[in-house]
């Protein structure tokens, strides 16, 4: 039946997943392209994980975006011999209409377009690549499952925004992010946790991050809102923040919009408030006063907004860490643990440092696990879900 190509464009790097059409989401190869820009640096993987090509263009300028892109489908196609029925991408913003997977068009590509101000790091460039293969291979269905999509289901409450309705009916509401990863482990907690029917919250930690309140495997409420800069404190993004504050960099520190979008997305964060690095590995290595003053800020408000969704939920059963941070930094969930020890919630210290899947003591009120995310197979189901060849998920 062929394979389907998994895509998820960013600003400096490709990453990408190879997966068969049936059985639905077995993993062939996967990998990424990193430093686009600079000196961009291809890395291939098999099934289980282990490096097999690499491959480094020291000219950056004669390897774009678009060039690389094309260098890749004819290294799946010709070197490995795989035959592409399909390309599934990550979009970030599917806005208020697209609320499931959608195979694109013209149409389709046109109104994505149109939301790109609502997330200005990651929406061109996701479309950027659908271009590309429109143009190299004019005939390959290509399909958009967006991180807005899992979200849909809030309760109205969650969604809207104390602003004028004819600003809500023009589309300003809270959307919510990351839902390609929180739909992943939802299938996932389904499958491990008899006790799925729950009230969970799930952490996807890591450069963007956000948390997830869910019942019965369903979004009941989400920290990230109208963009993806709303919610925890990440990488180079402020989080949370008073819109006042916006206001008095506009008016008093005459401030362009372009130049506060470009700190508040950029310059912020984890990065910002230590002043060394938006990398979390870095800051736990560092014994900088300001790292440690940026890792407790990242822990409070993490603690701090799960509280407020413990209040959607009504109270709380499951919490899971996911993404680079949650899966691999037992340091952080452990003082994620601490935080939320009003709750009954209690860490085994030593199943948490050998990142076991379940990392709660015997006598803890809430179970909390540690599930890696996979938004790619996500997307390579929904892929073949719409191209017609999806029967089952498979499970590796």
């Amino acid at each position: 039946m062929g394979e389907i190509l998994c895509l998820n464009a960013g600003s400096s790097s490709l990453k990408f997943a190879v997966f068969a059409s049936v059985p639905v989401a077995r993993r062939i190869v996967a990998g990424q392209i990193e430093d686009i820009g600079l000196e961009p640096h291809l890395i291939l993987r098999d099934a289980e994980g282990a490096t097999i090509a690499e491959q480094r263009w020291p000219e950056a300028n004669k390897a774009t975006h678009e060039t690389l892109l094309v260098t890749l489908l004819d290294q799946i196609e010709e070197q490995f011999a795989r035959e592409l029925v399909a390309v599934g991408h990550r979009v970030v913003h599917g806005g208020s209409d697209f609320t499931a997977p959608v195979r694109i068009d013209s149409d389709v590509l046109s109104r994505l377009d149109a939301l790109c101000p609502l997330a200005p790091l990651h929406q061109s460039h996701n479309l950027s690549a659908v271009r590309t293969i429109m143009a190299a291979r004019p005939g390959l269905p290509q399909i958009a499952c967006f991180d807005t999509a899992f979200h849909h289901g809030q309760p109205a409450v969650a969604t809207r925004l104390a602003l004028p309705r004819v600003l809500t009916a023009a589309g300003m509401r809270r959307y919510g992010f990351h839902g390609i990863s929180y739909e992943y482990i939802a299938r996932r907690l389904g499958e491990l946790d008899p006790r799925f029917g729950g009230r969970v919250i799930v952490a996807h930690l890591g450069n963007g991050a956000s948390l997830c309140a869910m019942q019965n495997g369903r979004s009941v409420d989400t920290t990230m809102g109208f963009t993806a800069l709303d919610g925890l404190v990440m990488g180079t993004r402020c989080g949370a923040l008073d819109p006042g504050a916006v206001l008095f960099l506009l008016q008093e520190k005459n401030m362009i919009p372009d130049a506060v979008e470009h700190l508040l997305y950029n310059e912020s964060g984890l990065l910002g408030v230590s002043g060394l690095s938006s990398d979390m590995r870095v800051l736990l290595d560092s014994d900088a006063p300001f790292a440690r003053e940026a890792i407790e800020l990242f822990v409070w408000q993490i603690a701090r907004q799960a509280s407020a969704l413990i209040a959607s939920l009504g109270g709380l059963d499951g919490l899971v860490f996911t993404a680079g941070i949650g899966e691999n930094a037992p340091a952080i969930r452990s003082l994620v643990g601490q935080r939320l020890g009003w709750l009954g919630l209690e860490i085994d210290e030593k199943a948490n440092d050998r990142g076991d899947p379940v990392i709660s003591a015997p006598s803890s009120r809430v179970t909390v696990r540690v599930i890696p995310t996979d938004e790619e197979r996500m997307i390579a189901f929904h892929t073949a879900e719409r191209i017609g060849c999806a029967r089952t998920m498979a499970k590796n």
